[in-house]
């Protein structure tokens, strides 16, 4: 079985060779051979389509502006690219304005593919100038991203906070502590290491401690999950005991190492070892993707919801139950929808606000 790298070379291969002039009938019989062989073809296709699209999109929202200058944020919405080096395992962590001529050069035998979508490298500049914003300044900084936005905030000590879609944390620095509180949303921390000032992330009444490390927190509601990545970090929830009929307050500590995800709410905490592979997968909505690895669609489709004004709604139960994989772009939810009514027996339709999914009869 090929590779997923390879995989995607082939679709952009037949991508580009598709909106060339010479494209005829045996041509297109040969690509539905192709995406007919595997749903991993078709996942790899469908996707790439719709970036392509995309910077299609883009391109007519500047009309008229210098080469290189990105349209206000107001024109345009789409998830920014972040953080592409890190998904794999000792890259070199960059952002997108950090791609350069020369690397797109030696890049071996990505080489050809580079040349070909040249217009990638205009697509992740564009989508790595979509920031945060500053709120207020008080108590601290207040960081917000929009709906399908993804964002990387620096901090004045060195450490890097990344922004899922729809999150809001404010951070304080001190001399003897630096506390961020995620008060909605998502956010990967990477810290920069200063003993004497402990890092400090509030989520409700979930409290975690690190000094330099790397993890995201994410919070829904009373729900709290920290994935690490790197170094140690230390979970503390704040509970009570009962003792002679005086509730007395406590403090549950746990030590997390990488590899670990916990999830605490009121009932409880939970501890899972993953490999680091997994981790990668799961945090890939730093570049602006979500991944899926034999996921009910109802949990599938919750993940997009997360990441775009029109919502997916599942109709039937037996169509909730169905299994998918594969890897996508946050914010191209029409790219699923149609690769769910090409590889399942689904029919979606559109509403004005909702797309609706149920058996097709």
């Amino acid at each position: 079985m090929a590779s997923t790298e390879k995989i995607e070379e082939q679709a952009a291969e037949w991508l580009v060779r598709r909106d060339g002039a010479d494209w005829c009938a045996n041509d297109e019989a040969r690509l539905h051979a192709w995406l007919d062989e595997s749903g991993a073809h078709a996942v790899a296709f469908i996707r790439l389509e719709a970036a392509w699209e995309q910077a299609r999109r883009l391109k007519a929202l500047g009309p008229g502006l210098p080469a290189g200058v990105v349209p206000p944020p107001g024109q345009w919405q789409v998830s920014p690219f972040f953080d592409q080096a890190s998904q794999t395992q000792g890259s070199p962590e960059r952002t997108p304005e950090k791609f350069s001529s020369d690397e797109i050069r030696n890049s071996g035998p990505r080489r050809r593919t580079a040349r070909r979508f040249g217009i990638a490298a205009s697509i992740l500049i564009a989508l790595g100038a979509g920031g945060y914003f500053l709120a207020e300044r008080l108590q601290g900084e207040l960081y917000v991203t929009p709906l399908g936005g993804v964002a990387a905030v620096p901090i004045a000590d060195g450490s890097r906070i990344t922004l899922n879609t729809a999150s809001e944390v404010r951070v304080a620095l001190s001399p003897s502590e630096r506390r961020v509180e995620l008060k909605r949303g998502e956010a990967f921390f990477e810290v920069a290491k200063d003993p004497s000032r402990p890092f400090v992330v509030e989520a409700g009444s979930k409290r975690v401690v690190a000094v330099g490390t790397k993890f995201s927190v994410r919070r829904d509601g009373g729900e709290v999950e920290v994935v690490v990545t790197e170094g140690v970090v230390r979970l503390e929830s704040a509970g009570s005991t009962r003792s002679n009929e005086t509730e007395l307050a406590s403090t549950r500590v746990e030590s997390l190492t990488p590899g670990k995800i916990a999830r605490a709410n009121a009932e409880g905490l939970l501890v899972e070892r993953r490999e680091l592979v997994d981790l990668q997968e799961k945090l890939a909505w730093r570049a602006g993707y979500v991944v899926f690895n034999e996921t009910a669609l109802a949990d599938a489709v919750a993940e997009f919801n997360r990441y775009n004004a029109e919502k997916l709604v599942i109709d039937d139960p037996a169509v909730a139950a169905y299994r998918v994989s594969g890897k996508f772009r946050s914010t191209s939810f029409e790219s699923f929808v149609r690769l769910l009514e090409t590889a399942f027996p689904i029919e979606a339709r559109h509403t004005d606000s909702e797309i609706r999914l149920s058996a097709r009869h």
